[in-house]
């Protein structure tokens, strides 16, 4: 699978993952759905994070990661092979950490299911409903454990 990753850095934090831990999880993620794909990943600090949570979804707080799916202009089919983009991911570092630490989660697992998740979301799954959940969730957890991960959700509270 030939992926271009756009890793943008506007935080300040110093210990975050890899631009090749990055692609790992995004080629797990993308998988079979796409021979080519290309997305922008976004690291951001909590004030960008609450912003664009605020202006996109109405909530007022910062979040782990937002997806923002490509939208092809008219005329653009959006299945074409050529058409690689599948869109942006904003994932607030700050917040990926704090929940990994109230979780009792590995950090790096927790990482690696944020760009999961995300990704996911960009390839049209969703957890608005209890069977989108379920499917969701399966995958995530099938995805993650083939990259050696535990299953994300069994340690929530």
């Amino acid at each position: 699978m030939e992926l271009d990753l756009d890793l943008q850095l506007a935080c300040a934090d110093a210990a975050l993952p890899t631009l090749e831990r990055f692609e790992e999880w995004a080629r797990a993620a993308i998988g079979a759905a796409r021979p080519v794909a290309a997305l922008t990943i976004r690291l951001v600090e909590i004030e960008e994070s609450q912003a664009l949570n605020r202006d996109y979804r109405g909530i007022d707080r910062p979040t782990n990661v937002l997806s923002f799916p490509f939208e092809a202009p008219p005329g653009i089919d959006p299945e074409d092979p050529v058409q690689a983009l599948l869109g942006d991911l904003v994932i607030c570092p700050a917040v990926v950490r704090r929940e990994a630490r109230e979780q009792g989660k590995d950090e790096v697992a927790h990482w690696a299911h944020m760009v999961v998740h995300g990704i996911l979301h960009l390839l049209d799954y969703d957890h608005i409903t209890e069977a989108g959940a379920s499917e969701m969730e399966a995958l995530e957890t099938r995805i993650l454990g083939g990259l050696g991960f535990p299953p994300p959700y069994d340690d929530e509270t």
